[in-house]
């Protein structure tokens, strides 16, 4: 027993749609921080919005858009920092919403790794749209070089975290942030 009374259940046939152009087109401009912006590749900047950092996004079939609580405090918390000059790796990278906006803030560079070839292929694109394209790198897990990093950003379910936890750990600089 689920303990949910499906008695009052009822079921539509919904007809078939492109449903990732049915979400993008209700995706509408976020902030979040004090100068970040994501706003939809296909939309014009908000006035109040023309003298932020502003990340043209279209996730694809990609995660991360802004619209999880998750991924609006990473940005939030990129907003804070000053990445000046320094390079960010992104792991768990989905659409590359994190890292672009951490180019975008001021890094020089940023590394993406994910298991999912859609989201290095979306992280790519997004990318280019931001003309950011040649400051990032994107790999599966196995293909990027272990290095490390003065800034690490990892947005993933929490049992991904607990797994990746030393891997994490050993990819922060001393004196680097996670």
């Amino acid at each position: 027993d689920d303990g949910i009374d499906w008695s009052q259940a009822t079921f539509r046939t919904v007809a078939d749609q492109d449903w990732q152009r049915v979400w993008l087109d209700q995706f509408k401009p976020m902030h979040f921080g004090q100068r970040t912006w994501i706003i939809p590749w296909h939309m014009d900047t908000p006035s109040d919005a023309e003298d932020g950092v502003i990340i043209r996004l279209d996730p694809g079939l990609a995660f991360g858009s802004g619209t999880h609580p998750t991924t609006a405090l990473c940005l939030q918390w990129l907003d804070g920092l000053d990445l000046a000059g320094k390079t960010v790796l992104d792991f768990g990278c989905g659409s590359g919403i994190l890292a672009l906006a951490a180019l975008k803030l001021g890094a020089a560079r940023a590394v993406g790794v994910d298991n999912d070839p859609q989201a290095l292929a979306a992280s790519a694109e997004n990318a280019e749209r931001n003309g950011v394209g040649g400051n990032i790198s994107v790999y599966l897990p196995g293909d990027e070089l272990p290095a490390t990093y003065p800034v690490v950003v990892a947005n993933i379910l929490a049992i991904a975290l607990d797994q990746l936890a030393e891997t994490l750990a050993t990819r922060v600089a001393p004196g680097g942030v996670i």
